[in-house]
């Protein structure tokens, strides 16, 4: 699906982010040069039964952005949290969910030079709440909107036609990407960020014609060597 907005900023480029808690994974998408960050989050951590603050200490000495996830429900213990990871590495980005407790825990994140990312946003007016509040980052998912039978995508295309009319310092992540023309569409709405699993960003630099490319031009240099 195609969609427009009045006018697309230009930025020097698009992050790409890793949604993952697994640092082999890092390291091997790391190796390519076109890693930007790390996204985390409770179910990816328990998934790979390793020490949280260990995890991010080691993503932090490979990516510049690191997103770690607090897990308490009320500001103060999400400040609490969220003081803690900050404390463990210089790249950590306090990740919060959105929920009124959330925007108490960002305005004093923000105050104290914290930075975050605001996760779990499913609507424009989140998006708006959380920036006014300071996030840094916000984290619409759109592969979970879709999945409720709602257009992800749309929101993103609601939300940067929004962010084109304010000046808004928080940079627009997109979430719960599903498959690689996710990631192209994100591109060309002027999203700054896409984070994504490993295993939708292992298929992002295959195409069956660059394959098929590689293996006629060896053919024909071998046919040349004979």
């Amino acid at each position: 699906m195609w969609y427009t907005i009045q006018r697309i900023p230009t930025y020097l480029t698009m992050k790409l982010f890793l949604d993952t808690a697994n640092i082999a994974y890092v390291e091997e998408i790391a190796s390519w040069g076109v890693l930007d960050g790390v996204t985390t989050n409770p179910s990816l951590v328990a998934k790979e039964g390793a020490d949280f603050e260990k995890t991010v200490k080691a993503m932090g000495d490979l990516v510049p952005c690191v997103s770690a996830q607090v897990t308490a429900t009320d500001s103060q213990e999400m400040i609490k949290q969220g003081e803690q990871y900050a404390s463990w590495h210089k790249n950590v980005y306090v990740k919060v969910p959105m929920t009124v407790e959330g925007l108490k825990a960002l305005t004093y994140f923000r105050e104290k030079g914290i930075r975050t990312n605001t996760t779990l946003i499913f609507s424009a007016n989140q998006a708006i709440l959380a920036a006014k509040a300071g996030a840094n980052i916000i984290s619409p998912f759109i592969g979970r909107l879709d999945d409720a039978g709602q257009d992800g995508m749309g929101l993103i295309a609601e939300i940067m036609q929004i962010w084109n009319n304010y000046n808004f310092d928080t940079e627009v992540l997109v979430a719960s990407t599903r498959h690689p023309r996710h990631i192209v569409e994100a591109a060309e709405l002027g999203a700054h960020i896409s984070t994504i699993p490993y295993a939708l960003f292992k298929k992002l630099p295959n195409h069956p014609l660059t394959d098929s490319g590689i293996i006629k031009f060896q053919e024909d240099w071998e046919s040349v060597k004979q």
